[in-house]
């Protein structure tokens, strides 16, 4: 994939400037599943008869920029930001079975998007989440767990049609795939005029081992993870 305004911060802002961060919990992809997510992206691209980057109405996230949310938390102060590091710190769980579902996509905001599969061990994960954020005065939204992968964003009011109708134009849906997570971070988002770019303010590990302070671009190497990434592309 292309370079874009979606990479990630190389610098931990100093204190001064943590006021009315946008923050968020979730789960990196390893390098694996970055590839095939790619490649099915790639496919999609061409069933909609795009020549170029953004002339399809839609606007692509960068594979870089790829998650899996557990919980938006919203605008933080820098005592919150303090506290989610204590707290989160605290949750401890096993390494957490990922498993990918169908390309889908929210009519009414007008995402495409890959599903994920709320197993027992990712849900059991993001209680414990919520019950640790909790701790420090933010608010879990109140609607069904539903954990995804957003792949792009429309641009206009008629997203939720033209994107069942590029749905529709896959000649089959990829393959699952699997890995598994063994850590959580915490992300900062940036708004810039391109969409955003995440930086990672800390690292929290799945097996009861201290977490780690994410200190540049390359943090979000999965490179202990176990993977099966499938086959997403046809």
């Amino acid at each position: 994939m292309p370079n874009s305004a979606l990479n990630f911060c190389d610098t931990v802002p100093n204190r001064t400037t943590l006021r009315g961060m946008r923050l968020f919990v979730g789960i990196p992809l390893p390098d694996a599943l970055l590839q095939e997510l790619a490649a099915a992206v790639e496919c999609l691209r061409s069933a909609r008869g795009e020549q170029r980057q953004g002339s399809d109405g839609l606007r692509w996230i960068a594979s870089e920029s790829w998650h899996i949310t557990l919980q938006f938390l919203g605008s933080a102060t820098a005592e919150q930001l303090d506290c989610l590091n204590a707290r989160l710190g605290e949750v401890r769980s096993d390494a957490v079975p990922i498993q990918l579902g169908d390309l889908g996509c929210f009519d009414r905001a007008g995402v495409l998007f890959a599903s994920v599969t709320v197993t027992p061990e990712l849900a059991a994960l993001q209680q414990k989440v919520l019950a640790a954020t909790a701790r420090c005065r933010f608010v879990a939204e109140d609607r069904p767990f539903h954990p995804h992968i957003t792949l792009a964003r429309s641009k206009g009011h008629r997203g939720g049609p033209d994107l069942q109708k590029l749905l529709k134009k896959l000649d089959a849906q990829p393959a699952s795939a699997r890995f598994v997570a063994r850590e959580f971070l915490l992300y900062e988002s940036h708004l810039v005029r391109e969409g955003a770019r995440y930086e990672v303010k800390r690292r929290f590990d799945l097996h009861n081992r201290p977490p780690t302070v994410a200190a540049n671009q390359f943090a979000l190497k999965q490179d202990g993870n176990e993977q099966n990434p499938g086959n997403f592309s046809r």
